[in-house]
This record gives structure tokens, sequence and C-alpha cells, in this order.
């Protein structure tokens, strides 16, 4: 019997394994695939640049002032002044002789595996054909850094945080995040990035880099990493085929991890974007993550009703943090932060119940058991979809939605008394965060404005939309992408 079970995991952690690395390499099975007849640019050879090449060829990050995320770009001449297309002629194009292999390496994509010959071969007979545009007429507007988006209403807010210096506040956009002061008073930058939409936002522990979490719906995920600094984007990492959730910081800033709509754990290193991390232990949509307070550990928090314990070195699920008998969690979970200084977490999710637990089991498993919860506040009315400590680790915010009514409670930790809370004439809150001292909340959700309220008091003092709003007026008076 033991060594059956040795057997079935060590088979387990096999197809895991073959799972982490075709996600960077392509399978052999792929030279094999027929070439069809007519290449299209919008089915074939579109997504294959989107997965390859728009993590550094796109408007926030043009390597070689060459651009991929639009038929348009791929004509053009970049720093080599030589057009990357020229339909028609595959030996004149500067991009097919940038991805074929020289002696087994390719200049592109650069520091990542080269294209496979089945690929190259599609990418060749597009150009051959004519390297025609068959896109939809409606696949809508370019937007950039040059083209930002037009709001005619707010968009509904999904993320914000604060550097730990205080120096900024990042709330979620459509097509990019908005920068603000730390005391949201004035807005001083707009990151429009290739992802649509924003999920989840991570100031580095130094402060000096933030991380963005998201993608294109139903076509790609993406992790960004920006300066805020000088408001460039420094790293694109395109990742699954949709949109990626909970993005969090190692300690020492090496790794960002991040949760997959593919039931995946993920982590890369968040200089190069190499996969550090692959874990698939969860068995439903991973929402959120946080790495222990030496980063040894990872933990993370799922639509599966568990939060798991994964050891960042092997890449191994070690433990189910909370308990996993039928029954005890009622629904699936939203959100996770770690208390700083300690390897403890606050969580909530469809339950309406924050709970703390350590992260690690000190006793032995019983049946039934829910031994590492330390602490249960009171519940809020709905789903909690935000949960954040204070920079001390004495206070936690929560904020909620139900009824397409919003909740923000702001609780002691050390006796889990309520101290202030809003609820009042706000719509659902789908984030919130302490400011870097303490003093203030923002909270914000469905109707897209920024509440920003005393956390010992529960006194708003601003509420605004974090997006500069336009006039409505119609789509063909624009060039810009108009959000109504």
């Amino acid at each position: 019997m033991k060594l059956a079970r040795l057997f079935s995991l060590l088979m387990v952690g096999a197809l895991l394994a073959a799972v982490a690395r075709a996600e960077d390499k392509p399978a052999d099975g792929a030279k094999e695939k027929k070439i069809p007849d007519q290449v299209s640019y919008f089915h074939d050879i579109r997504p294959l640049f989107q997965d390859q090449c728009q993590g550094c060829h796109q408007p926030a990050k043009a390597g070689g002032k060459f651009v991929m995320v639009n038929y348009a770009g791929l004509l053009k001449s970049g720093d080599s002044e030589q057009p990357g297309v020229v339909p028609g002629k595959p030996d004149e194009s500067l991009l097919l002789s940038q991805i074929t292999p020289k002696q087994g390496k390719a200049e592109m994509p650069k520091e990542k595996p080269p294209l496979v010959e089945y690929q190259i071969a599609l990418i060749k007979k597009w150009i051959e054909q004519g390297a025609k545009d068959d896109s939809p007429a409606d696949t809508g507007p370019v937007v950039d850094a040059a083209h930002p988006p037009v709001y005619t209403a707010p968009p509904v807010l999904t993320a914000i945080a604060f550097s730990k210096n205080g120096r900024w506040m990042a709330v979620s956009g459509y097509h990019e995040t908005v920068l603000y002061n730390g005391d949201g008073s004035e807005l001083i930058g707009r990151l429009v990035g290739v992802s649509e939409r924003i999920e989840s936002l991570a100031f580095s522990p130094d402060s000096s880099r933030l991380a963005v979490a998201g993608g294109l719906p139903g076509r790609m995920g993406e992790i960004q990493v920006w300066d805020p600094l000088d408001k460039k984007l420094t790293l694109s990492v395109p990742v699954t085929y949709d949109t990626v959730y909970g993005v969090s910081w190692s300690h020492d800033g090496s790794k960002l991890a991040f949760g997959c709509s593919d039931n995946s754990v993920r982590a890369i290193d968040s200089k190069t974007g190499e996969q550090v991390l692959f874990q698939g232990a969860h068995t439903d949509w991973v929402h959120d993550t946080v790495f222990s307070k030496d980063s040894t550990h990872l933990i993370t928090v799922s639509r599966d009703m568990s939060m798991k314990l994964i050891e960042v070195a092997t890449q191994r699920f070690v433990d189910n943090v909370t308990s996993i008998t039928p029954g005890v969690l009622k629904g699936g979970l939203a959100s996770i932060d770690l208390r700083p200084g300690q390897d403890e977490v606050v969580t909530g999710g469809s339950d309406g119940t924050p709970k703390m637990f350590k992260i690690y089991r000190t006793q032995a498993r019983q049946i039934g058991d829910d031994a590492n919860l330390l602490k249960k506040f009171d519940a809020v009315p709905g789903r909690i979809f935000a949960t954040r400590f204070n920079s001390l680790g004495t206070e936690i915010v929560v904020g909620s939605s139900h009824d397409r009514q919003g909740d923000v409670r702001v609780y002691n930790v050390a006796d889990g008394k309520l101290i202030s809370k809003i609820s009042e004439s706000i719509g659902p809150i789908y984030a919130a965060a302490f400011t870097a001292d303490g003093k203030l909340v923002a909270a914000g959700g469905f109707d897209g404005q920024i509440i920003l309220m005393e956390s010992a008091t529960g006194k708003v003092l601003k509420q605004f939309p974090p997006v500069p709003l336009a006039p409505a007026q119609p789509a063909a008076e624009s060039k810009a992408a108009v959000i109504p």
C-alpha cells in the first residue's frame, strides 16, 4: 500500500510539472500540426503574437520601438528602420528573420525558448499570402497612453492599493491603473496597458514597483510591473487564457504570486517574468494569494472553499489551512492578507464572516477540526470581497456586497470588536485598503466612487470618481475608447 501510494504521488507530481513546463515551452506536438490552407491573422497570427511577443512589444513597453498589439504596427519599422512585415515578401520581413533560429538560437522572443517550426511556418505562410488583416470591424479602438480611455461614467472599481512609503494610491480602471497621491488628493498618472480588466494591485515592499494582475477576459491573463515614479512599464507577462487575480509580492520583492481561473497558482521572477512556481491543488478559480512572513510559503484562497499552504522552494502543496470537513465552510473565499510580522492571515468570502487563521498546523489533525482558526469577527451582510490589515496589524478592514448595497467595516484585531463602519447609501464594495499610516480607509466598488473614511470613526471625508469624466458623446466622434 505504501509503495502504491508513493507511486501515485510521483505520477501526480510529474503531471503537474509537465503542465507547468507547457506554459513556457510549446508541446512537441505543435510541430506536427497541419498549417491551414489559408492563414488568418485574427485567428492564427494575432493570438500567437499576443502570447509570445506583446510582453515586450506594446505601446507601454515598445522594445525596439516596435509595437505588435495591432496589425498596423506590424507593417511599421522600429529602431532597425526595416519593416517588421512586408506583405508577400517573407525574405524582406524583419520579424520573420528575428524569430527564425540560427544555430539553434533566435533573436526573438527575447530570453524565451524559440518558436517551434510550426509557428514559424505559420507566420511565414501568412506573410507569403499577403499578410492580410481579417480582423472584425468591431474589434474597437486602440487604447494606449496616447489614446487613454474616455469615461462618461465611473468604471467598477475592483482594486485599491497604497504604497508603504505613503506616496501613492493606485486604483483600477478600464485598460489602466490610475495613480494618485497617497492621500487621494491629486491624480498624478494613468498607467495604460494591454489588459482591459484590472483585478488586483500590489506595491512592492520597498514601494518602488507596482504589480498589476488582470487581462483580457476569455483571451489572456497578464501580470504587469510598473515603475510608479517614472510611470513606465518594466515587465509584462502574458499567462493563461483568462484574467488573473490576487497578485502578491515576496518579502524581498523577488517574486510575484497570483491566482488563475484555470485553478492554478503561479509565481514568477519579478524582474525577468520567468515562472518559478506552479501548483494545481485547488479545484476552482484561485482568487487571492499572499506569502508567509519569510516567503518560504504561499497561502492561497479559492472558490473551492479552501485556503491552501504551498512550499515555495519545492512547489509542493503542504496543507489545507482551513477545515476540509464538508459543511464547515459555507462558500468560496475571495480575499486574504498577511498580518504584518506574523504568520497569521485574515480571509473572507461568500459566508460573510471575516476569520483569522494561523498558517502552520501545530497539532495533529482530527476529523472535523478547524484547529488553525484563531478568531471570527462579526459577520457582515452579503459576500466579502476585500480583507486587509493596517500596517501595524492591529486593525482589519472588510468590504462586502449584498443586495446592491455595500458595507465597509473596521475591526480591532485584539478583541474582535467593531471600530467603525459605513453602509448607508453606498454601492457594493469590491476593494478596500488602509492608507500607509492607518488613519484612513479607501474603499470602492460597483458605483465607481472612491470613499475615503476615517478608520477610527467611520466619518467619510471624501467621495469621488478616480477617473476623469467626459460628457457623453457618439463613439464616431472620438477615436478614443469611450467607456459608458
